[in-house]
């Protein structure tokens, strides 16, 4: 061959001599050609077989599109919600999405999510809980004090002159999908027949308000309360024969003041007793939602099997000090085992997640205030440390009454549910009502950063609670 080639570019440039090229070229490309046809037969082969198998990565099959799929979420009707089913774990969304250590903290199984049957009846799946609030004038507010009387005084920021509603107009959006904007006809509709209890502190009975409130465009209950304690409510939508308790249990388990009028002494918590207020009344309840927090900083004697085993906070220096948690832990384990010891409960029980404080310059007794007018974005502020440990204390005892009660019902009924809610109210410092919950006049009071305006922030849980409310019934 390189003989050939040298000869070829010796040779004179005439027309014999061209043609000459010209023919041993063509006998050189032959020849080459025939040398390698195998090869490149062999490698075409190989190419066609590779497209025939591989080829529905080139159709345009909408049907296999998650994005396609999500985006039919954005339509008026409103999509089922579905429980997440992964074998991996889930980070806790925190509101920085650096917080790499969260990956052990709760499972994606835990969380509830949202998505769209294809026509060949695949489910997508978002989840709800992750997402960020969006600017939205056209739908909010749901409501104001002058169309809903169920406001506490303490909660009606528009009464007493908050600077602007800004807090009113943000909505929750998920990252993959769309929350719908709560139906209060298709709510009572829905648990038509049916009861759902609030167990708790205040910002249950917060939540409890709200949902009066979003109900309120239909009507208002009739109260047929059993108790006279005011923070102990039942009313009825007649209408609906749907049923709606308030429980006030700030502890969730037994307690006793200490002392015949306790004296600003440390409360007694029994943390391995039921408190029979709640225990004794939600056995036929159809749905619990349980919420405690803060009422877990104040100074406790800690009582177990009959005995004192230590405080918090206390000045008692025989007795072992605990951290907050210890004893926040052990209620949850109280409850959700008074929960799971109800044979007659077929319910769901919903843990609503501990709900944030946003007090800057102090504590809610040393001039703390919040004073912020628009939601945090994701990344510019992490959950406070102490307020982190309370929400993965909660999800530890939370997956191990998960684990009881499907032994309870021999794996075949899962009776708790997650209502995720702690990131989502944490990016809202701006939804408290701070000093704006009292008269001007009226100067010297604590500023509250601890409830949240009606309305504000908290109606967006009711919101998820009834699109968790909706699998239930599918």
């Amino acid at each position: 061959m390189e003989k050939h080639h040298s000869t070829l570019r010796e040779l004179p440039v005439d027309v014999d001599g061209k043609y000459y090229q010209i023919q041993h070229k063509h006998n050189n490309l032959t020849n080459v050609a025939i040398r390698y046809l195998p090869s490149f037969l062999l490698v075409t082969s190989i190419i066609i077989t590779f497209i025939l198998l591989n080829g529905a990565p080139l159709r345009n099959n909408t049907d296999n599109n998650p994005s396609y799929i999500l985006s039919k979420a954005s339509s008026n009707s409103s999509p089922p919600v579905v429980l997440a089913s992964f074998n991996s774990s889930s980070p806790v969304v925190l509101p920085s999405s650096n917080y790499s250590s969260s990956q052990d903290v709760a499972d994606k199984e835990l969380r509830v999510s949202l998505g769209q049957s294809s026509s060949e009846n695949k489910q997508k799946k978002c989840d709800l809980f992750t997402g960020k609030w969006v600017w939205d004038e056209e739908n909010a507010p749901y409501y104001t004090n002058a169309t809903c009387s169920a406001i506490h005084e303490q909660q009606n920021c528009i009464k007493y002159e908050k600077p602007n509603l800004d807090f009113t107009k943000w909505r929750w959006k998920p990252n993959e999908c769309e929350l719908p904007i709560f139906d209060p006809v298709g709510f009572l509709e829905l648990l038509r027949g049916k009861s759902l209890a609030f167990i708790g502190d205040s910002v249950g009975r917060n939540q409890f308000a709200s949902l009066v409130c979003l109900l309120a465009k239909v009507g208002y209950p009739e109260d047929t309360s059993y108790s006279p304690e005011p923070q102990t409510k039942r009313v009825l939508y007649k209408n609906y024969n749907f049923t709606m308790s308030l429980f006030w249990s700030p502890y969730l388990v037994k307690t006793k003041e200490n002392g015949p009028s306790n004296g600003g002494k440390p409360l007694n918590i029994y943390l391995d007793e039921y408190d029979v207020e709640w225990t004794s009344q939600i056995e036929n309840h159809d749905y619990i939602i349980l919420s405690v927090g803060h009422w877990f900083f104040r100074p406790a004697m800690f009582y177990e099997g009959g005995q004192l085993i230590g405080c918090l906070f206390c000045d008692d220096n025989n007795v072992k000090h605990f951290e907050p948690t210890y004893g926040y832990g052990r209620a949850f384990a109280t409850s959700f085992r008074a929960v799971n010891s109800l044979e007659n409960f077929k319910g769901k029980a919903f843990l609503r997640t501990f709900s944030p404080s946003h007090f800057e310059g102090g504590s809610w007794n040393g001039g703390g205030n919040c004073i912020k007018t628009t939601p945090f974005m994701s990344n510019e502020t992490q959950l406070p440390d102490q307020h982190l440990k309370m929400y993965t204390t909660q999800l530890e005892e939370f997956k191990v009454a998960e684990r009881e009660g499907l032994k309870k019902n021999s794996g075949l009924a899962n009776n708790f549910r997650l209502l995720d809610t702690t990131q989502i109210l944490w990016l809202r410092p701006d939804g408290h009502p701070s000093s704006y919950w009292h008269k001007k006049e009226e100067v010297g009071k604590y500023n509250d950063c601890v409830h949240w305006c009606l309305p504000g922030p908290i109606d967006t849980l009711n919101d998820f609670l009834f699109e968790m409310l909706k699998i239930e019934t599918n």
